[in-house]
Parts: structure tokens; sequence; C-alpha cells
């Protein structure tokens, strides 16, 4: 293995194969990881890139794909090994008829499944800092089970007092989330004063935020699948993309809804890995660890236990009371959106 700036380069296979095939296709090439960068919903370069690839492969212009590859996977898959590879890969699957939808998997991959005329693959791709191919692989289809339309847990809101939603909603300009599926109904929420703030002084210090050390609280009951603790809060203004996340709790609900609440302060997390918890308990404290900006609550619904695996579930939470010009109003069931300032109704 060979480490290379922000790079881990290894060589790996390419890889191809269905039940009913007797040959397995290997073709050396380089994979390259990359661990720097995370998505936003400005920044969504696997659909054109997965589009391109894709018509290449419709018209048999295979050589086309090579445009796609940074410098080492030309070297390593240059247009002569492509076009045999898929000249192998039609005799066995038959022909290519079209591609499903490209999922994005944070912060550099995306799985597009494409459909042959006996059996489906998926392609997967890893994209470098300059959005080229820096790994491709052609592996068995792997369905992915749909996700409910909104939640059947009856969930609260993850906290007391009055918060405001800086990020929440069912479209892009409202929700930068949107584009990246396990968190396409995501909130990012603030604690602010009468004057809209969110912090006192400069907001130099993560303790000059108003949301720094909140409690947040298990929005329903459930078990708790998986913690990562151990992530330092950032200095307001920067960013950790290493550890996207920060410290963060996923509770399992039901099979196929997961909670996922983000960024909580360093040391704060106050259950573990298989703890039951109940209905508003407290499980830490709001920080600003891993890809966070100032102290916040990232928090949504996944149909997944498997973080990178989840689709986003709409959630709508129970008993909130809704401030965006004065007077509140008291919703019974609501799904909250940017520029709401919500609070559990008392």
């Amino acid at each position: 293995m060979e480490i290379v700036g922000h790079f881990i380069i290894q060589p790996c296979a390419f890889l191809a194969y269905t039940a009913s095939m007797k040959n397995i296709m290997r073709i050396p090439i380089l994979t390259i990881t990359l661990f720097t960068g995370t998505l936003t919903s400005a920044q969504d370069p696997f659909t054109p890139i997965s589009g391109r690839i894709v018509t290449a492969i419709q018209t048999s212009n295979l050589a086309a794909i090579d445009k796609e590859f940074d410098e080492r996977m030309r070297q390593a898959f240059p247009p002569e090994k492509v076009t045999l590879f898929f000249e192998q890969l039609s005799a066995q699957a038959g022909k290519f008829t079209r591609a499903g939808r490209v999922r994005i998997i944070p912060p550099n991959q995306s799985i597009t499944p494409l459909y042959f005329e006996r059996t489906t693959f998926d392609m997967k791709l890893v994209l470098n800092a300059e959005s080229k191919v820096a790994g491709f692989w052609i592996l068995p289809h792997t369905p992915v089970a749909p996700a409910p339309d909104k939640n059947s847990t009856a969930l609260r809101l993850p906290f007391n007092g009055e918060w405001k939603v800086i990020w929440g909603g069912d479209t892009p300009a409202l929700n930068q989330h949107h584009s990246v599926p396990n968190q396409r109904y995501a909130f990012d929420l603030v604690v602010v004063d009468a004057a809209g703030h969110s912090s006192r002084h400069k907001g130099l210090k993560n303790e000059d935020y108003w949301a720094f050390g909140r409690k947040v609280l298990a929005p329903a009951a459930g078990t708790v699948t998986e913690v990562i603790q151990g992530i330092r809060d950032n200095t307001p203004g920067s960013m950790n993309p290493y550890s996207a996340l920060g410290n963060a709790v996923l509770i399992q609900h039901t099979t196929n809804e997961i909670s996922v609440l983000a960024h909580f302060k360093f040391g704060s997390i106050t259950v573990a890995a298989g703890d039951r918890v109940k209905k508003g308990q407290v499980i830490g404290q709001c920080g600003n660890s891993g890809n966070s900006s100032e102290p916040h609550i990232h928090y949504h619904l996944q149909h997944s236990p498997t973080i990178q695996d989840g689709l986003g579930i709409r959630c709508e939470f129970e008993q909130v009371t809704v401030t965006q010009e004065r007077p509140s109003t008291a919703k019974g069931r609501y799904s909250p959106m940017k520029g709401d300032v919500i609070a559990p109704t008392q």
C-alpha cells in the first residue's frame, strides 16, 4: 500500500459475476480511496459522470469512459482493457438495456444499477477531489429495500426548549442534505436569541453558542445500534470531514426506522451500543464535532441501521409548537421547515 498525500492507493481486482456465470472475470486495476471532501446539495458530480459512462456503454463508445478516469486509472485500466471487459460482460450477461437511479454514498462514492438482458450489476464509482474516477467496480447487484414514505414511530423533538431549523424541508432550496439519499429529510438545528443570533459575542468559542452543551434526547424508545465517540469539538468555522458525523448515536426504533443524531459534544454521550433507551431520555449534549461549522444538532431518520446504506424517511414530530412569526401555533404532527423556530408543546 502506498500513501500519497490524502490518498490511499492499493491494487485490487475489477470483478463482475452472477450465480449463472461459469467464469469470474478479473481485470487488475488501481483503486484510489479518498478521505477528503464532503458533498453538499450543490455538489453532485456523480449523476453527470455516471450518465456519461452509461451513454458510452449504450453507444458502444467504450473508449469515452477513459475521459472520466484520473491519470492512475487511465494507466491501470486503459481503453483497450475497458473495451475487452465490456465485450466479455455482454457476451455473458446479454445486451445492456438501461441504468437505474444513482445512489450517492457520502463522502465520495456512488452506486448505479446497470440492467442487462440476463442479469443486473452495480456500478460503483469513487471520485477524487477533482471529480475524476479514482475507483471503478462492476459488482453483483444488491437490491435496496424501499424506505417508508414517512415515520410510523411516534417521534418527539430530540430536545427541550426552542430551537431554530437552519436546514429542513423537502426541497434542495430548503435542505442542503436533500441530494444525499440517507439525509434527504434531515434537519440541522441551532438555538438563537431574541435577535436571531446563534452565539454571543463574535462566536469564536463553542461556549459562545447557545446550543453548545444543551441536552439531546432520544426521539423515541429503541435500541442503540451504534455510538461514535472520541471526536474532539471543532473550533467554530473549522470543519472535520474526516469524521463527518462527529460523535453520534444511532437508535433503532423498528426494523426500518433508525434515528441518527450527530455532532455531540466530546465526551458527553451517555449511552452505549446495545442499550435500550426511553423516549425523551438524555443521550448526550449538543456539540460541534465532525463536519460541523458551529454547535448544532443534526437529526435524520433512515431505513437501515448501516449509515451508508440508509434511505431517508420524511418524519413528522408529535406535539410541536411552531413559530415563524408570532403568535406560535401548536401542531399535533409536523415536519419542520427551514426558518421555523420549534419547541415541544408543553
